[in-house]
């Protein structure tokens, strides 16, 4: 049987101060099972990477609760909330954020050095080659295409095996093929249980409708989304 591995409840949160707050999250409820995957899609401003980066424990809510894995991340402090995420999520930034004085090779190693993997650099190594990037390895963030670094970005979260993937727009920076074949890139290199992946892809630019997927099995999730969002199942 399948079990509950992200629960939101009652999910409130509100950005800015005085006349410039909004806000952005009104008693969300969301329930995700192990295995399951859920798209949120909807147009520039209805909350979707803000609902990302709390179920990533990256932003606190006002008030709600956050179960993921048996642990309720809103009682947490910081330190180990950051510990928490270290062992258990995989975050695809929509900005990638990678490291500009490290390789490819390099930066996709580093969640694995921090959890003291002996084979950092073996797993990296095939994580980028499963994203077609085995002759990138040594190339800096600056030499590659947009594209290519968002891959970068894909097997930095997938290579700690999460036990929850969430992706910001993941193919966003993507061609149309490469878009298409986005399902492939979030496969694991090696096996291991698939993860729940939460993507907010744009709505600006369709098709490719790999833009509006997520990765792993259809999506079962009950949620009341933010305002003008949706959910699409693959």
């Amino acid at each position: 049987m399948a079990k509950t591995i992200i629960e939101l409840k009652k999910a409130d949160l509100t950005l800015g101060n005085a006349a410039a707050s909004v806000h952005v999250l009104k008693g969300i409820d969301l329930t995700i099972m192990e295995g399951e995957a859920v798209g949120i899609v909807g147009p520039s401003g209805s909350g979707k990477s803000t609902l990302l980066m709390v179920l990533a424990g990256l932003e606190k809510l006002d008030s709600g609760e956050l179960v993921i894995r048996d642990t309720p991340l809103h009682s947490l402090s910081e330190d180990r909330i950051a510990d928490f995420r270290g062992r258990n999520i995989g975050i695809v930034f929509q900005s990638f954020h990678l490291i500009a004085n490290m390789t490819a090779l390099e930066n996709v190693a580093v969640p694995l050095e921090l959890a003291n993997n002996r084979d950092a650099f073996d797993i990296a190594r095939r994580e980028l080659e499963a994203v077609g990037l085995g002759e990138r390895l040594n190339h800096y963030p600056g030499q590659l295409s947009g594209g290519e670094q968002q891959r970068v970005a894909i097997a930095r979260a997938l290579a700690p095996s999460p036990a929850v993937l969430i992706a910001d727009e993941p193919t966003g920076n993507l061609d149309t093929d490469t878009g298409r074949r986005s399902p492939t890139c979030f496969s694991p290199s090696k096996p291991s249980a698939a993860p729940p992946c939460c993507s907010s892809p744009t709505t600006r630019r369709s098709p490719p409708a790999a833009r509006a997927r997520s990765a792993y099995a259809p999506a079962r999730s009950r949620m009341t989304v933010p305002a003008h969002a949706s959910i699409r199942r693959p």
